[in-house]
C-alpha cells in the first residue's frame, strides 16, 4: 500500500520565497542537492560534503512516497481471505523535477548539469579505489526544508531544445531518491519525510555548544549540530556562515548515530 504526496511549492517562476524575520520583502531560497561522502563500514551516517547540483529553477512541486510491506496467507477452502500480516515500512521515496535552461547563453552547461545527475548513479573514483564502489548519497535542500539521506536511484533526462549545431540547451529531469537507512526501531514514524529544519546564521561570539543550548536546552547536543553540517572542528565557525539546525525529532535518531559510531572506539 503506498501513494504518493505531492508538496506544492508557491512561488514567482518556479522560485521558493520565504520571508525573513523583520523584513518586508521574501527572500529567495534556491533548492540544491548536497551530495555527501558515502560512509565505510556499512555505516548508515553520511560522511560529509563532497559537492552540490543547484536547481536553475525551484521545483513546482515534490512528490513523496512511503509504502508499508503486508503479507497475506491464503487459506486453503476458507471463504474469505485471511488477515494480512504487517512486514515493515519501505523506504520513503522523493522524486522532483530539475529543470536546465541555456537558452540565453548558447553553451553547454545543460549538458554539464545533466551529467553532474548520471554521476550521482556512478561510483566514486574514492570508493572504486577502496574496494567498496558506491555512488555519492544525496540530501535536498530547499531553505529551512531538508530530506532524508538516500541515494540516486533514477535520472530521467529529455532534451527539448537544441542549437543549430547540436548543442542541448534545454532539458527536464526527472530525479528519484530513495532513503537510504529505513525506519529503525525508536524512530518517529513520520521519518524518511521531508524536515523542517531552522536555518541559523552565524555571528561573532556564536558557539556549537551555546547553539545546542539555546536550541535543545543541551549544550552536549552540539555534536548532532556538527554532523548535521559536516563541521569536522567546532571551534572554527565562519561569520555568516549558514547552519542547518536540526527539529527536534531529529535530534534523538542523530544522537544514536553518534553513540554507534563512538561504540568500536570504545572498544
Amino acid at each position: 500500500m503506498s501513494g504518493p504526496i505531492a508538496f506544492s511549492a508557491a512561488g514567482t517562476s518556479g522560485t521558493a520565497a520565504s520571508r525573513a524575520p523583520g523584513s518586508a520583502r521574501p527572500k529567495l531560497e534556491h533548492a540544491y542537492l548536497e551530495l555527501r561522502t558515502p560512509p565505510p563500514g556499512g555505516s548508515l551516517t553520511p560522511g560529509g560534503p563532497c559537492g552540490r547540483i543547484d536547481f536553475q529553477f525551484n521545483p513546482k512541486e515534490l512528490s513523496l512516497t512511503k509504502a508499508a510491506s503486508w503479507k497475506r496467507t491464503p487459506a486453503k477452502g476458507a471463504k474469505s481471505s485471511g488477515p494480512p500480516e504487517y512486514q515493515g515500512p519501505q523506504p520513503s521515496k522523493l522524486t522532483v523535477e530539475m529543470f536546465f535552461d541555456a537558452s540565453d547563453t548558447q553553451d553547454s552547461s545543460v549538458v554539464t548539469s545533466v551529467e553532474k545527475l548520471f554521476a550521482c548513479c556512478v561510483p566514486t573514483d574514492e570508493t572504486r579505489q577502496q574496494q567498496r564502489s558506491s555512488p555519492p548519497w544525496v540530501v535536498f535542500h530547499w531553505g529551512g526544508l531538508t530530506g532524508f539521506p538516500g541515494y540516486v536511484s533514477q535520472v530521467q533526462a529529455k532534451y527539448t531544445l537544441f542549437t543549430t549545431s547540436g548543442v542541448p540547451i534545454r532539458a527536464l529531469c526527472q530525479v528519484t531518491m530513495e532513503e537510504i537507512s529505513g525506519e529503525t526501531p525508536g524512530q518517529n514514524p513520520t521519518s524518511g519525510a521531508l524536515a523542517a529544519r531552522r536555518v541559523h546564521r552565524v555571528r561573532a561570539g556564536d558557539s556549537l555548544p551555546g547553539l545546542a543550548h539555546r536550541e535543545y536546552g543541551d549544550p552536549g547536543a552540539w555534536r548532532v549540530i556538527a554532523e548535521a553540517n559536516g563541521i569536522d572542528d567546532p571551534m572554527r565557525l565562519t561569520s555568516g556562515q549558514e547552519l542547518l539546525l536540526p527539529a527536534l525529532d531529529e535530534l534523538d535518531r542523530l544522537r544514536e548515530s553518534e553513540r554507534e559510531r563512538e561504540l568500536p572506539r570504545q572498544r
